[in-house]
């Protein structure tokens, strides 16, 4: 058994642990990286590149089979190639990963070990059966892993996750989804549009994280339309006499029904990868999931000398809120006790189905439990079936609603579905975060003819909601920011 004694410890070599590794090195060289299988990221090999590869081919498609509507006709039918298709995403992929480990490789060997790392006490983890590291600090980026249920454990290889879906050759007949979230809805709706049969399973009423019921019932309607999605669904399944999945569904209004698919794509959530680290032999505060409390501002856990980012610390799992927690918990081990909070920027997401879905700042759920009293809280929204710009691209369909404080004007946050969303959420993640007014945001420029001449129309539909006067007096009990 190999001994090492060092300063600092980075658990993990995704994005979290990378960014982690490099601040810590800006303070010593006396660190270690212990990935458990291989460098990289879950961005670039199985999450939003390759996913977004896999996007791109489905649009395509889906813009060549609607061209007749522009007058634009195309002779004969579109056809799809799955293995072409699936041969650029993997090849794509790989190109990405090879640039993550590239950075990787551009640190010194002898600082980067292989292998299951577990805690033996605060200040020792054993790697495998070969290496044993005392060290003064240590940093968790363990990353996350998609949940599959028990039950669908006897599907076999018929049960696939995100993972499995960038190595496939080609593109199979059919797949159901479960799981109408982000992984859900992007991938299903583009194996859709590549001509997979795609069924879209939830147990719940939710897509996408909507939390405003007037977006929700919009992104339910324009998805709906597109391919079978069956919420507030439970689901039996089995695998059939030919190895294929027989699923038997029935829905809270008695509707019901049986499908038999290729593969069934579990969707519906990832877990931190926290469960083998030995943490039961630290005396560290943990949520009901086995994670870690951190401190949002300095990733420090209730052990002062250990700290958490990325996935595994069950707060925002996404790859820009893993590279920013990252930077900030290498700071620290790096500078330990000198701790200091780094910066945490406005909360943005986007889910790239079509049309778009995106989050910025609070939520409509987190700004009503945020103000005792609604009316308080004003709504500026619109809808994109008649907004111009979108109407011209036949992409008219959506909607926004802009949240903002009755008393001050202040923005809260935002909800939408709908085109260039990802675009918006970038203007209206920039306002939140320099914590503008509603008034402020119309004195921004808004050029003609866009589709962000919709979010103007929202804002203004906000400030004629407002009542500036000083003259509001109502108990709000309220916290103005997130």
């Amino acid at each position: 058994m190999k001994q090492i004694q060092t300063q600092v410890v980075v658990i993990g070599g995704g994005t979290a642990g990378m960014g982690a590794f490099r601040a810590v090195r800006n303070h010593t060289e006396d660190a270690y990286l212990i990935e458990s299988h291989v460098f990289g990221t879950t961005c670039a090999r199985v999450g939003c590149m390759p996913s977004k590869l896999l996007i791109a081919a489905a649009e395509a498609a889906h813009h060549a089979r609607h061209t007749a509507p522009f007058g634009v006709h195309v002779d004969g039918d579109v056809r799809v190639d799955g293995h072409e298709v699936m041969r650029r995403v993997r090849n794509e992929r790989d190109r990405f990963v090879g640039f993550v480990v590239e950075d990787v490789e551009a640190w010194p060997a002898e600082r980067r070990i292989i292998g299951q790392a577990r805690f033996i006490d605060e200040h020792t983890v054993q790697i495998d059966d070969h290496t044993q590291i005392r060290a003064e600090r240590f940093v968790i980026a363990t990353g996350s892993r998609p949940i599959v249920l028990p039950e669908w454990q006897a599907l076999g290889e018929r049960l696939i996750v995100n993972d499995d879906v960038f190595s496939w050759e080609t593109l199979p007949e059919s797949v159901a989804v479960f799981g109408p979230g982000v992984i859900g809805l992007e991938l299903g709706q583009s194996l859709h549009r590549l001509g997979v049969k795609v069924h879209v399973f939830g147990k719940t009423d939710g897509v996408a994280g909507i939390s405003d019921p007037v977006v929700l019932a919009e992104a339910k309607t324009v998805f709906g339309e597109e391919f079978p999605l069956h919420l507030n669904t439970e689901v039996s399944t089995a695998l059939d006499d030919n190895g294929r999945v027989r699923m038997d569904y029935r829905n809270r209004d008695g509707e019901s029904g049986s499908i038999t698919v290729d593969y069934v794509l579990a969707a519906i959530g990832r877990r931190p990868n926290v469960d083998n680290l030995g943490l039961e032999n630290l005396d560290i505060e943990r949520d009901e999931r086995g994670v870690p409390h951190a401190h949002p501002l300095t990733m420090q856990t209730s052990i002062p000398h250990i700290f958490i980012a990325g996935d595994a610390s069950n707060q925002l799992p996404l790859l820009h809120e893993a590279s920013d927690q990252g930077k900030i918990a290498g700071d620290n081990a790096g500078t330990y006790p000198d701790i200091r909070p780094g910066l945490r920027r406005s909360t943005i997401g986007v889910v790239f189905t079509d049309p778009q879905v995106a989050i910025v700042g609070m939520r409509y759920a987190q700004v009503y439990q945020a103000f005792k009293n609604p009316e308080c809280v004003v709504v500026g929204e619109v809808s994109f079936r008649n907004q111009g710009r979108s109407r011209v691209m036949l992409k008219n369909k959506g909607h926004l609603r802009v949240y903002a404080q009755q008393e001050t004007g202040l923005f809260l946050g935002a909800e939408m579905v709908g085109p260039s969303a990802e675009h918006i959420a970038h203007l209206l993640a920039w306002a939140h975060q320099q914590k503008m007014t509603v008034p402020q945001m119309l004195d921004m420029p808004f050029y003609h003819p866009v589709v962000e001449e919709g979010l103007r129309t929202a804002l203004r539909d906000a400030m004629s909601k407002l009542d500036l006067s000083g003259n509001f007096s109502r108990e709000c009990g309220c916290c103005p920011g997130e």
